[in-house]
């Protein structure tokens, strides 16, 4: 099996007196794509809230690259190379394409540096839109900015929250390809995802949360092969 970026074990969560996560663990694998799927409200990002530090564990071990974050500050957890790509994208609307890039720069360690040029040819409709500032472009170029924007800072892992959420069909292609070359680039993924078409095109993993706990720990192919286990768990 291939090495582990991050473990999470008997995760704990909430918000307030509400606790949303109930002991949830999971495993990511460099170079492997996994989703995180579940009905809305079933905890998927708040576990990874509660992962990149933007909410406190109350209970459990998670581990990124063999050291323990639980309790560091976002800042310091993605300055030991876990990207974060929240749903709501939080891109600078005032500045361009290209200066959101530049925020997000980091010098690269061990591997080849992601710049503009790389990151255009796995984003083309961004290469045309370099000068344009973010508040000019649509949802789904937004939803590319920021991944590339996270890319910039040359992760070694990566978390997206419902990155396919709201896009049109063209758009979730661009979105599958990249998560795709990701892969190849040997970065893990860990995506919080409804849209189980876009999953299946990506993950090789497939976990299903329902109400705070890991229902379904397997490869996402047996997971599209067993219609009732999705039933149960994935449909309103």
């Amino acid at each position: 099996m291939a090495e582990a970026m991050l473990e999470v074990e008997g995760l704990r969560a909430g918000y307030g007196p509400a606790e949303i996560l109930f002991g949830v663990s999971l495993t990511l694998a460099r170079g492997e794509v996994a989703a995180l799927m579940g009905r809305n409200g079933a905890g998927k990002s708040t576990t990874l809230k509660a992962i990149m530090g933007l909410i406190t564990p109350r209970a459990g071990r998670v581990r990124f690259g063999g050291r323990d974050i639980a309790g560091l500050p976002p800042f310091r957890i993605a300055r030991l190379g876990l990207g974060y790509v929240p749903e709501d994208r939080r891109i600078f609307t005032d500045l361009t394409v290209a200066e959101n890039l530049e925020v997000g720069r980091r010098p690269a360690e061990g591997r080849d540096a992601w710049t503009p040029e790389r990151l255009f040819e796995v984003f083309p409709n961004l290469a045309s839109m370099r000068h344009r500032r973010a508040a000019a472009m649509s949802g789904g170029e937004q939803q590319m900015l920021a991944i590339a924007r996270t890319l910039m800072g040359n992760p070694a892992a990566v978390l997206l929250d419902e990155p396919s959420e709201g896009l049109a069909p063209v758009i979730l292609e661009l979105m599958a390809d990249a998560v795709l070359r990701m892969k190849r680039e040997g970065i893990a993924v860990l995506l919080s995802e409804q849209n189980f078409d876009f999953a299946a095109a990506v993950a090789d993993r497939a976990y299903v949360i329902e109400r705070g706990e890991i229902r379904y720990d397997g490869s996402m192919a047996a997971l599209e092969a067993d219609p009732a286990l999705r039933a149960q768990h994935l449909s309103l």
